[in-house]
């Protein structure tokens, strides 16, 4: 997932009745801010202020550093962005520090400093207001010590934050800036023997394979975790329009609502055209009348006339009565008509005159009945291209087509799959009698990555079959289609121009891990040596004891 993917739905996995819960994979546990500042302040009481205050900061500076490390190596899309400085700011939030105002990223040599944040509501700041009162010095010791592990491991390199302003002490926000250790003048000198020269590298080499621990957890205990995360819910509303062109859909949708034009929704099959057809409808000045729909292509044409036309009493053997037809019962409401295209030419010629004429009339009536309808069809055919293959009238084309609405395939859209895939898994937990938080970042990924050929009907399908299958707090990439977990990332231009080689490294890792770390197999499939392989793989980051042995 990219950086404006992220969620704290899919990074954050917990059991509604409690037990064990998971940030990004990792054990982690809730501490309310109370008890968090009567042990600060037990610490500065017993070690004093000054011990408490290194210790605080360097153990930020790890806790920052293994979050960025979990990053590099779980989230490789979001990872490649984390220097464009939004990566870390968001992340900040997701871990409940407090809001960030703005955060701004430069060199750090010529334009300095590196990385300069405003935030509000820093929970140290506030804790040290309730518990002592407003302070003479800045308070949000680990943030700075989180900041400076965090941007450390993106950079490669140490970076050490301080804080200038904090609302602890009055002021409007905290305002913390970092920079490269070396690139620092004097005004980090105050600060150096609270950091007690940690570093990255000391860092690294401290906890760099601390992430190896889930991987030696006994079979059992890796069981019982994975059974006390279980899940829970939210609510999301509906349509989902994250996308840029779903906003603009809808925004002509309102417009278009409010008079009674015609308006033809065209679109690929499954991509939601008569859920469109009746967000119109339910927005236009109608919406208290009836919306009435049928499906032009599942009728043949004699009972397509008699469900939209209906019948006088004896038309025909077995009209024992007479039948008011859909149009007639749209009146004053909405006709909706589906799959438009598959009209004959005969019902289309009778289907143009209540068009042109406002009026109807029974199938063997010889009376015509006035109606007041608003007509919207929707259809996948190519209209135009069938009005010139003389197979759809023009002048019913034109008619129905005042107004065209074309809804976007769903790979045009990729903002909206998580959004609907949330939705969607909402919507069947409370079905099915679930309680899935989310879906793992792995398995977000292989949504993302899909191109979806049957659109937002094949999506619906996809995260009810994962509700069903799935066992774990999260869904995960097990739970979806085959042809879903089969799908490897792809890198197009639209996701951003990238560097040749992060492409290639993206591409090997993801294929690694599709063919189960058969080093053999992974290099027989790519079409290079095992040793170039193993050599790639090294530059990655990726040791083979990491990944285990071939197989």
């Amino acid at each position: 997932m990219h950086t404006s993917e992220l969620d704290l739905r899919e990074l954050l996995s917990f059991k509604p009745r409690g037990g064990a819960m998971s940030f990004l994979g990792q054990r982690i546990y809730l501490t309310d801010l109370l008890s968090h500042g009567l042990q600060r302040m037990e610490l500065c009481q017993t070690l004093g202020p000054e011990i408490t205050k290194s210790i605080v900061i360097r153990t930020g500076f790890a806790k920052g550093w293994l979050l960025a490390e979990r990053i590099k190596r779980q989230m490789p899309e979001a990872w490649a962005e984390a220097k464009k400085g939004k990566l870390g700011p968001l992340l900040c939030s997701m871990y409940g520090y407090g809001e960030v105002l703005s955060s701004q990223r430069r060199d750090g040599i010529e334009q300095k400093p590196l990385v300069e944040s405003y935030f509000v509501g820093l929970y140290e700041a506030e804790q040290h207001l309730r518990f002592h009162g407003e302070s003479d010095e800045v308070v949000c010791w680990e943030h700075i010590g989180f900041a400076s592990g965090y941007v450390s491991n993106v950079e490669g390199r140490t970076v050490y934050f301080m804080e200038g302003e904090c609302q602890a002490r009055g002021d409007r926000f905290c305002h913390l800036w970092g920079n490269y250790v070396e690139e620092w003048d004097d005004e980090i000198k105050p600060l150096l023997p609270f950091y007690d020269n940690i570093s990255n590298e000391s860092v690294a080499a401290q906890l760099g394979n601390i992430l190896r621990w889930d991987e030696c957890l006994p079979h059992s205990l890796q069981a019982k975790i994975k059974d006390s995360l279980r899940a829970s819910t939210d609510d999301e509303g509906y349509p989902v329009s994250t996308s840029y062109a779903m906003r603009r859909l809808l925004d002509m949708a309102e417009n278009v609502a409010k008079v009674p034009t015609s308006v033809l929704v065209t679109g690929e099959s499954g991509v939601g055209k008569e859920k469109l057809v009746r967000y119109i409808h339910d927005q236009s000045p109608r919406s208290d009348k009836p919306f009435i729909a049928i499906n032009c292509g599942a009728l043949t044409e004699t009972l397509l006339e008699n469900e939209l036309f209906g019948h006088s009493k004896g038309a025909f053997t077995g009209a024992d009565s007479t039948k008011t037809g859909l149009i007639e019962s749209a009146d004053g409401g909405t006709l909706f008509l589906d799959e438009v295209g598959e009209l004959s030419p005969s019902m289309q010629v009778k289907l143009l005159r209540v068009l042109q004429e406002r009026e109807l009339r029974k199938v063997g009536d010889n009376t015509t009945v006035k109606v007041d309808i608003r007509v919207i069809s929707a259809t996948n055919k190519n209209l135009e291209k069938a009005v010139e293959d003389g197979e759809f009238r023009q002048d019913l084309y034109y008619r129905l087509k005042v107004i065209e609405l074309v809804v976007p395939p769903l790979r045009d859209r990729r903002e909206d799959i998580l959004p609907l895939c949330r939705f969607f898994l909402n919507r069947f937990n409370e079905l099915l009698g679930k309680s899935f938080t989310g879906f793992n970042h792995r398995a977000a990924d292989l949504l993302l990555n899909y191109h979806w050929p049957g659109n937002v009907r094949e999506l619906v399908n996809a995260i009810e079959r994962a509700t069903v299958l799935g066992t774990e707090a999260q869904i995960q990439p097990d739970d979806l289609p085959r042809e879903i977990r089969e799908v490897t990332a792809t890198s197009t231009a639209a996701d951003g121009i990238r560097a040749l080689h992060d492409v290639e490294r993206d591409y090997i890792l993801s294929v690694v891990e599709k063919l189960n770390n058969n080093k053999s197999l992974v290099a027989d499939r790519l079409g290079m040596s095992v040793a170039t392989l193993y050599r790639k793989l090294k530059e990655y980051g990726q040791s083979d004891e990491e990944h285990g042995h071939d197989h």
